[in-house]
């Protein structure tokens, strides 16, 4: 039996870790300094984003043939990570960027990828992903917007909703049913829409509970005429697109919870170490070591699970699907439980806008909502269960 030493480490490379230390030095210097402010204000985080273009952090995802980064999907959620340790809104830009892009990644045309995946790349606009509607969250195949082909031309009718970065972003992938009978067996298209397009317009932002730096806002779909080569992939392959990229993306929410929890359990510990009480630093007390341990097990547990995930993700393993499930749903629920105990581990104080956990803590409940309900995230999990598809590490 060989011994331990001869099996190769289980780490991060060399290559991996510079990015992340790379990412930590924009986010601390350009990023966290303004994320108060951001919430306070629930204003886009445009010094996030310029420092973010600058670094080519904004969409790392994208190949070097089409002018990106060429990252791989574990140096992206690197990128995300670190991110969203300072700021989940200003995270929101790498993450929405690969969410909306993917699709022309994954089916897109040549000539599509060249054009919007190299204006993606160049900063010339952000990417949004058009899914849900009013009456279609978690029932995507109950969506209402039209797509009707005009000659040369296809014309979308409709309204989506909960759209991340809508109204900032130049770019949109858009699902619209081309097929009312079939829906999401092959009656649902994508296709590229620009916020230029005539009759294309924008609801109010969302008053939300956090990330409030990240606009949400509805996307109107008003007789959108757009050339026929914008369609991603065949027609009728919609949703299966949608569903692949979402196997994907997971990972990149799960990325984000892992983040801001790591940022919540950082200050925590931190501020448990100077706060003296009963003449002696808080951290001393075995109560509140039990609390931070378990943070901190938990956090180190979503992070490896996500990394995880990223490996499945960049090799387009078939057990992508349950362990983008898996992640993004433990990650998250791990995220909520550490923000609300890091609340706790500063009392008072962290019940108040001065101190930074508060806002991690709303920011961390929509890890657990968005890109499927952690509900939805279980039931995948069980179906790829039952179905056998799931390997060991």
């Amino acid at each position: 039996m060989r011994g331990m030493s001869e099996y190769p480490l289980y780490a991060l490379s060399e290559e991996h870790q510079a990015i992340r230390e790379a990412v930590r030095a924009v986010a601390d210097a350009k990023i966290a300094p303004f994320a108060a402010e951001v919430d306070e204000e629930a204003r886009y985080p445009h010094e996030a984003a310029a420092a973010l273009l600058a670094s080519d952090f904004h969409a790392p995802h994208v190949p070097e043939e089409y002018g990106g980064a060429g990252a791989d999907a574990l140096a992206t959620v690197l990128v995300i990570e670190e991110v969203a340790r300072a700021c989940v809104s200003s995270s929101l830009i790498p993450a929405v960027n690969k969410l909306g892009s993917l699709p022309v990644q994954i089916s897109g045309s040549e000539e599509l990828k060249q054009k919007y995946l190299g204006a993606l790349a160049r900063g010339e606009g952000g990417f949004s992903y058009c899914l849900s509607e009013p009456d279609a969250g978690s029932d995507a195949g109950g969506m209402k917007t039209r797509a009707v082909r005009d000659g040369d031309e296809w014309v979308l009718d409709g309204v989506k909703r909960w759209i991340t970065n809508a109204g900032e972003s130049e770019f949109y992938t858009v699902m619209a049913l081309t097929d009312a009978d079939r829906k999401t067996r092959g009656g649902i298209s994508a296709f590229v829409v620009e916020k230029s397009d005539e009759g294309v317009s924008f609801g109010a932002p969302e008053k939300k509970l956090g990330i409030k730096g990240s606009p949400t806002r509805e996307v109107y779909l008003d007789k959108v005429r757009i050339p026929a080569d914008r369609m991603i992939g065949e027609e009728g392959t919609g949703f299966t697109t949608a569903m692949k990229t979402l196997d994907h993306t997971r990972v990149t929410i799960a990325a984000q919870a892992v983040g801001v929890a790591q940022g919540a359990l950082d200050y925590a510990l931190d501020y448990a170490k100077e706060r003296q009480q009963f003449g002696r630093s808080i951290s001393e007390f075995q109560g509140l070591q039990f609390m931070l341990a378990d943070m901190g097990m938990k956090v180190e547990a979503a992070r490896q699970m996500t990394y995880a995930a990223a490996g499945r993700s960049e090799r387009g393993e078939d057990d992508l699907t349950f362990f983008g499930a898996a992640a993004k749903c433990f990650a998250s629920d791990v995220a909520m439980e550490v923000t609300v105990n890091a609340v706790q581990v500063l009392g008072g104080y962290g019940f108040t806008r001065d101190y930074p956990v508060e806002r991690m803590m709303r920011d961390a409940k929509i890890t657990q909502i968005y890109e499927g309900t952690n509900q939805v995230q279980r039931i995948v999990m069980a179906r790829q269960l039952l179905a056998g598809v799931q390997s060991e590490l």
